[in-house]
């Protein structure tokens, strides 16, 4: 049994009504009727290709078949397989997913937990550097902050933050814990400050509530936005999505011509905090 690690760009993504409507037949009734929910097409498309990512994973490296795999949330809204189907599995993985900016990524590990989070580095899009990191400010230690503030540049120091948030949230999507955890009670240090394009460093070390963790890796790598395969990860295009699926319910039309009337993505940005 190996890691896997996948990315899908749905930022170039522009579904032909054949695709979507094959997308939208090979996932769960409730799970296409909340991708509908979403207001625009952006998210309707990462919510869609993280379903998408999830069943390729539990097909192909699960072997079970596309149409016997039913998927629920945790009470911390975290994806898993429903526990009916668990007794029948011999092979095991533990898997997350995340979407931000132009990817939706899945990483997935036998035997181990295992959180994901990407981001685009993006200067905040409702206020200053300045009054953003202001905001934040809670949800880092001081030695955090320090290393943050020391990184030079602006861009340098929004790359330092979004690094270290990336590593905050995919250690709490690795326990489930949701979005309740103290954020200070786990402090990263870097042993490697400067991270260049496609290069992946495993040397960032865990203190939780002081003490230092060494059962946890933490994977860091980082693309240039022009390149199409981030580093670690094999990235994918939507037939390699649909290769082993099996459509789930009969074709529907007017989900393509509701989808078709979404705006690609709000006119103006907005960044969400953690509070």
């Amino acid at each position: 049994m190996e890691s896997v690690r996948w990315a899908f760009r749905c930022g170039s993504w522009s579904p032909s009504c054949s695709e979507w409507l094959l997308a939208a037949r090979c996932v769960q009734r409730e799970e296409k009727d909340r991708i509908g929910q979403f207001v625009f097409a952006k998210d309707s498309k990462s919510a869609m290709a993280g379903r998408l990512l999830i069943r390729k994973l539990i097909t192909e490296k699960m072997n079970i078949p596309w149409n016997e795999i039913h998927l629920e949330r945790t009470p911390k809204g975290k994806p898993v397989l429903a526990k009916p189907v668990l007794h029948n599995i011999s092979q095991k993985y533990n898997f997350n997913i995340s979407h931000q900016g132009d990817y939706v990524v899945l990483a997935a590990e036998p035997g181990l937990q295992v959180g994901v989070d990407v981001m685009k580095t993006s200067r905040p899009g409702s206020s200053t550097t300045v009054d953003f990191f202001k905001i934040m400010k809670r949800q880092f230690t001081d030695h955090e902050w320090k290393v943050i503030k020391s990184a030079g540049s602006e861009l340098k120091q929004l790359e330092m933050f979004y690094r270290h948030w990336t590593l905050k949230e995919s250690f709490i999507k690795a326990i489930g814990t949701g979005v309740g955890f103290n954020l200070q009670r786990i402090e990263f240090h870097l042993s490697t400050k400067q991270m260049n394009v496609e290069e992946e460093k495993k040397d960032t070390k865990l203190l939780l509530d002081g003490e230092q963790e060494d059962n946890w890796v933490f994977e860091e790598s980082c693309s240039a936005f022009s390149d199409p395969n981030p580093a670690r990860f094999i990235t994918l295009n939507f037939n390699d999505l649909v290769t082993s699926a099996i459509p789930l319910t009969e074709e529907d039309y007017e989900y393509w011509e509701h989808f078709q009337k979404k705006a690609e993505s709000p006119s103006r940005q907005h960044t969400l905090v953690r509070d």
